[in-house]
Protein backbone atom coordinates (compact mmCIF):
# COMPACT_ATOMS: atom_id res chain seq x y z
CA UNK A 1 0.00 0.00 0.00
CA UNK A 2 1.25 3.48 -0.88
CA UNK A 3 2.22 5.87 1.88
CA UNK A 4 0.00 8.89 2.45
CA UNK A 5 1.03 12.31 3.75
CA UNK A 6 -0.65 14.36 6.43
CA UNK A 7 -0.23 16.34 9.63
CA UNK A 8 -1.07 15.56 13.23
CA UNK A 9 -4.36 17.36 13.82
CA UNK A 10 -5.10 16.40 17.41
CA UNK A 11 -3.48 14.29 20.12
CA UNK A 12 -5.17 12.78 23.15
CA UNK A 13 -1.96 11.94 24.97
CA UNK A 14 -3.48 10.56 28.16
CA UNK A 15 -5.49 8.03 26.11
CA UNK A 16 -2.74 7.20 23.59
CA UNK A 17 -4.46 8.14 20.35
CA UNK A 18 -4.90 11.01 17.93
CA UNK A 19 -6.06 12.12 14.52
CA UNK A 20 -4.19 12.87 11.30
CA UNK A 21 -5.48 15.26 8.66
CA UNK A 22 -4.36 13.70 5.39
CA UNK A 23 -3.45 15.61 2.24
CA UNK A 24 -6.55 14.04 0.64
CA UNK A 25 -8.71 16.05 3.09
CA UNK A 26 -9.80 13.07 5.19
CA UNK A 27 -9.16 12.66 8.89
CA UNK A 28 -7.75 9.36 10.17
CA UNK A 29 -7.77 8.01 13.71
CA UNK A 30 -4.54 6.48 14.98
CA UNK A 31 -3.48 4.57 18.07
CA UNK A 32 -0.04 4.81 19.66
CA UNK A 33 0.63 1.21 18.61
CA UNK A 34 0.59 2.40 14.98
CA UNK A 35 3.70 4.58 15.41
CA UNK A 36 6.94 3.37 13.79
CA UNK A 37 10.45 4.71 14.46
CA UNK A 38 9.06 7.32 16.87
CA UNK A 39 7.64 7.29 20.37
CA UNK A 40 4.03 8.49 20.61
CA UNK A 41 4.95 10.98 23.37
CA UNK A 42 7.34 12.75 20.95
CA UNK A 43 4.54 13.61 18.50
CA UNK A 44 3.21 17.16 18.41
CA UNK A 45 0.20 18.71 16.74
CA UNK A 46 0.93 20.13 13.25
CA UNK A 47 3.86 17.74 12.69
CA UNK A 48 4.04 16.33 9.16
CA UNK A 49 3.81 12.55 8.99
CA UNK A 50 3.50 9.71 6.50
CA UNK A 51 1.25 6.73 7.10
CA UNK A 52 -0.60 3.85 5.51
CA UNK A 53 -4.37 3.67 5.40
CA UNK A 54 -5.66 0.68 7.33
CA UNK A 55 -8.99 -0.60 8.55
CA UNK A 56 -9.96 -0.62 12.21
CA UNK A 57 -13.07 -1.95 13.93
CA UNK A 58 -14.78 1.45 13.59
CA UNK A 59 -13.56 2.41 10.13
CA UNK A 60 -10.44 3.69 8.37
CA UNK A 61 -7.39 4.40 10.49
CA UNK A 62 -3.74 5.39 10.06
CA UNK A 63 -1.06 2.72 10.53
CA UNK A 64 2.74 2.65 10.29
CA UNK A 65 2.98 6.34 11.16
CA UNK A 66 6.38 7.95 10.67
CA UNK A 67 7.69 11.50 10.75
CA UNK A 68 7.86 12.99 7.26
Amino acid sequence: MAAMNGTIKRLVSDKGFGFILADDGNEYFFHHSGCRDIVFEQLRESQPVTFERGQGPKGPRAENIRLA
